[in-house]
């Protein structure tokens, strides 16, 4: 669901990237005012297994379409929603910036639509009140079901609404919003299944990494442990799971395709899409996840499956190590700024 810059007004994009701004510093202020020690590696960490967990697209059947994982509400219960919206943001700037994955103007419309629903709607307003103190499987899986598939419909919603009102696409509120909402209901009952299997696992073996856990619990050998399985998992996602994905259009792009006939819409050339592009055309290393190709044919999408491919291999190290940096330097700039003060 991550937007492109066709798609989104400047008017509406620079509304979004105050708003994503705003939250930023807003989730940087409590987070600093309510650090402790466990959340500082885990950001890092867990900012690059959802990076490496959202390469991999699963096939929708019956759709034609597929989805990847969000992540946002297993970082919202991992970390709190402060924690989680940096985090979340962090992943997704690496994406825009050295992936060309969503478009730099929609990048505050991605942050807000991917960050703000799970962490200060969802999380807060459902799974809290469903799961409380009481970290039983069937109130996990129950609470991560629906506080993932609430959150994906407001976010899916979101990008109808910025889309609508930015009027630059062909794309009709009516139409948009009855392809949006359903396939996004389909993908998020698959991300709250992941969700709730991942919550429960860690509930059970390292409930102290909860947000919700009380502070000062046993940081030892387990919970290093735990971190280093994720930094393991989230290398072999990203290295060779990522082979795997599906081949067919993302939600996204399948809504586009029903309305449009094509899963991708051009952006205007000129004024701020124009430098916008120029300055992501400059900064994206490895578009699409590969190896930046000259101008030349290339092979159509999807001949083989799976794809193994090492410029995909090498971008899921790449985006690995670029998000573990930079969530893992805000959380250790808020620290040393926490300790200061």
């Amino acid at each position: 669901m991550h937007m492109a810059d066709a798609l989104i007004s400047p008017a509406v994009g620079g509304t979004m990237w105050a708003a994503t701004a705003g939250l930023t510093y807003y989730s940087a202020k409590k987070l600093r005012d309510n650090l402790d020690d466990r959340r500082v590696p885990l950001m890092g960490v867990l900012g690059a297994f959802i990076f490496a967990a959202q390469m991999i697209n699963f096939t929708i059947p019956g759709t034609g379409s597929s989805g990847h994982l969000g992540g946002g509400m297993i970082l919202a219960i991992l970390l709190g929603p402060y924690a989680a919206f940096l985090t979340m943001a962090s992943i997704l700037t690496v994406q825009a910036l050295f992936f060309a994955d969503g478009g730099l103007l929609a990048l505050g419309c991605n942050i807000f639509n991917l960050g703000f629903f799970p962490c200060f709607i969802a999380y807060p307003f459902f799974y809290r009140k469903i799961v409380g103190g009481n970290l039983t499987r069937g109130r996990i899986v129950l609470g991560a079901m629906l506080a993932a598939i609430v959150a994906l419909q407001l976010g899916a919603f979101g990008v109808v609404l910025e889309t609508w009102g930015s009027g630059i696409s062909e794309l009709t509120f009516k139409t948009f919003v009855l392809m949006m909402q359903p396939i996004h209901l389909a993908i998020g009952v698959v991300e709250g299944l992941v969700t709730a299997a991942v919550v429960t696992f860690i509930a059970q073996a390292r409930p102290e990494i909860l947000a919700a856990a009380p502070a000062g619990l046993d940081q030892g050998p387990g919970f290093k442990k735990v971190l280093a399985a994720l930094i393991l998992v989230a290398v072999v996602t990203g290295g060779a799971l990522s082979w795997f994905a599906s081949t067919h259009p993302d939600g996204l792009e399948w809504s586009i395709a029903q309305v449009t006939g094509k899963e991708e819409l051009s952006a205007p050339e000129q004024g701020l899409h124009g430098v916008m592009a120029w300055i992501q055309e400059k900064t994206a290393i490895m578009p699409d996840y590969n190896f930046a190709k000259e101008d030349k044919a290339e092979p159509a999408k999807g001949e083989a499956w799976p794809e193994v491919n090492a410029g995909t291999s090498m971008a899921g190290m790449v985006g690995i190590l670029l998000t573990l940096t930079l969530a893992g330097l805000i959380g250790l700039g808020l620290k040393r700024y926490y300790h200061k003060g």
